[in-house]
């Protein structure tokens, strides 16, 4: 076993000691012990699980204090839109803020496996507080959040009754999903777009980039913290850390404290918006008592787990346009993107005090380096000097 295949494993297996209760106003987790970073980069929710003694059903914060309450939507985007194309099996759901100006780009944004738009709510906020102008977008894949699957219309999408969870078709589902916004919106050329995905959808965004369906529009484009060779070791491990986490909560409220006690997202901020979105009510046997559960269920996207992370590396180096690649940890990159970046073929940026939700554990953070990645990019942006011998001479 590598040196890599056993720094996972302990990351998410080995047993923590119990936890003291979160202290109130705790916005942000301590970045202690940072080798327990979730380094997974296949599931979204990889991280620790808690130890024996580590349950759900202690002592809620008191009304008083900084609580694990979910926090709406509308406070990080303008609206929420279902797109769809006439008898077409999707419903796609994304949330949406226009571009304010013709010139200003839209940031399509594609969440992690497991997860949602959401997942990037808190980095919103900050990329909005930064730049004002430009436009947001963050759809919810197949089989997650509240995309809807319409079988009547897409037998084709089904194998063995689960749905087509391929690359090909995440990203098919994401062309779709600008597409039907520039129908929607009524533009006649779509905006200038920067693509950014996190985990999965690093994969995802990286694919739809080396299509080039987009041409030159797509200025750019951005994965966060994936790369094909950890998410590859990581396969090893994940139907059994798949199994060990709970499959069910006794609310919201101990969804979003779990994420923060396994230190799979480490913002109580972010978590309150985001994890919510990754739940789904579950009627108990009673009939009265609601459980959650998962949205997504990864353990049947097994399958699919190779297809998404192989030939990664170097779909990512060869596809047209600026790259960012933010990680938390420099352990993440493999031999090809090593040999690239030190070939300067694109910009890497580490952030060691985030775990695998960069863009929930530093959303600040995350929201400069992604504005100034877009700047560095855009051509529209440059302000060349003077000619000699203009104006004034």
């Amino acid at each position: 076993m590598s040196d890599l295949q056993k720094s996972f494993a302990r990351q998410k297996f080995d047993n923590l000691p119990i936890d003291p209760p979160l202290p109130p106003n705790a916005n942000m987790l301590e970045q202690e012990d940072r080798d327990s970073s979730s380094a997974s980069s296949i599931s979204s929710t990889g991280t620790i699980r808690p130890g024996p003694g580590q349950g759900l059903a202690r002592k809620r914060p008191d009304a008083n204090s900084e609580s694990y309450s979910p926090v709406p939507w509308h406070s990080f985007f303008t609206t929420t839109l279902k797109l769809s194309w006439v008898h077409s099996p999707f419903i796609y759901h994304a949330y949406y803020t226009p571009p304010i100006t013709p010139e200003a780009p839209l940031f399509v944004l594609h969440h992690g496996a497991g997860c949602s738009g959401l997942s990037f709510a808190a980095c919103v906020s900050h990329l909005k507080a930064i730049a004002p102008d430009i436009g947001i977008l963050a759809a919810d894949a197949r089989g997650h959040g509240e995309t809807q699957f319409r079988p009547e219309y897409g037998d084709e999408e089904l194998t063995d009754g689960k749905l087509n969870m391929s690359l090909e078709r995440l990203a098919d589902d994401l062309e779709a999903v600008i597409e039907l916004l520039k129908k929607d919106a009524g533009w006649e050329h779509l905006p200038n777009i920067v693509l950014i995905g996190h985990s999965l959808g690093g994969a995802v965004v990286t694919e739809v980039a080396m299509r080039g369906k987009f041409g030159r529009k797509v200025l750019a484009f951005a994965v966060l913290d994936v790369v094909e060779g950890s998410a590859m070791d990581a396969l090893r491990s994940m139907n059994a850390y798949l199994a060990a986490r709970p499959q069910v909560f006794p609310s919201l409220e101990a969804g979003i404290e779990w994420h923060l006690r396994s230190r799979t997202i480490r913002n109580l901020d972010s978590a309150r918006i985001s994890v919510p979105s990754y739940l789904k009510p579950l009627a108990s046997s009673d009939g009265q008592t609601t459980k959650y559960e998962w949205v997504t269920d990864l353990a049947y996207t097994s399958p699919y787990w190779n297809d998404w992370f192989g030939g990664m590396s170097r779909k990512f180096l060869e596809a047209r346009g600026g790259k960012l690649l933010l990680l938390a940890g420099t352990d993440r990159l493999d031999k090809e993107l090593m040999i690239g970046q030190m070939q300067g073929k694109y910009q890497l940026q580490v952030l060691p005090e985030a775990g695998h939700f960069i863009q929930e554990d530093v959303p600040e953070k995350t929201a400069h380096l992604l504005i100034e990645f877009w700047k560095r990019n855009d051509g529209s942006l440059l302000v060349l000097p003077p000619k000699v011998g203009s104006a004034g001479n």
